[in-house]
């Protein structure tokens, strides 16, 4: 797995590097001081993984992580544990949010997960991403009728924090079919994430009660 570094201090970089070179199946390919720069390496190297910091010179992290949307999977990796960062992050299209606190096997793990397609976020910062998710939108809401039946039943796993290789044991479909209905179902909602879409779907009252499915079974969760 193909892994770009991205924060404005060397030292932090060196360091995330060593993190990575620990795990025998992830690869740093390349490491940039900026998001500008980040993009262009983004289009040059074609990482599976970026590690992204948020505040940096010339462009922030959250606007690279708009510009690389839909390229690549972006893990924030930052000091700031504040709210305005970590939401603005996610909602750039980012696959989750790390503070630089956490252990070298959690980054390593989420690098893993966010290469699989799967959301990554910092235990110390989960309970405020449920409680901005479950939060209620506008009376009124309702799913687009372009959704078909099963792009409906994708949702419902969504909503229900299931994992790809969970939704796809959950459907019985294929690891692929599962990611093309997850970004058709994101596409028809007009989101970028998978917590949006859960939103939408509580409120639109198209799921069962909120709680998360764990399935202890799957080795593919952080």
């Amino acid at each position: 797995m193909k892994v770009l570094i991205v924060d404005d201090h060397a030292t932090v970089r060196m360091g995330i590097r060593l993190v990575l070179q620990a795990a025998e199946d992830l690869a740093v390919i390349g490491e940039a001081a900026d998001g500008r720069s980040a993009i262009s390496m983004a289009k040059a190297l074609s990482p599976d993984v970026i590690l992204m910091d948020l505040r940096m010179p010339v462009l922030d992290g959250i606007e690279a992580t708009k510009a690389l949307h839909g390229s690549c999977a972006v893990v924030v990796l930052t000091t700031f544990d504040d709210d305005e960062y970590l939401f603005g992050a996610l909602q750039a299209g980012a696959h989750g949010f790390l503070l630089k606190s956490a252990q070298p096997q959690a980054i390593i793990m989420a690098v893993r997960a966010a290469g699989r397609g799967e959301a990554v976020l910092d235990p110390q910062v989960t309970s405020r991403i449920l409680a901005r998710a479950l939060a209620p939108e506008p009376a009124g809401a309702k799913l687009p009728e372009a959704l078909t039946a099963r792009e409906r039943e994708v949702l419902d796993g969504l909503a229900q924090g299931l994992s790809n290789p969970q939704l796809a044991r959950h459907l019985g479909i294929g690891h692929s079919t599962v990611k093309t209905h997850v970004s058709q179902v994101l596409a028809k909602l007009g989101v970028s994430t998978r917590l949006q879409a859960a939103r939408i779907a509580f409120a639109a009252g198209a799921t069962s009660s909120p709680g998360r499915r764990d399935d202890p079974a799957d080795p593919g969760r952080p």
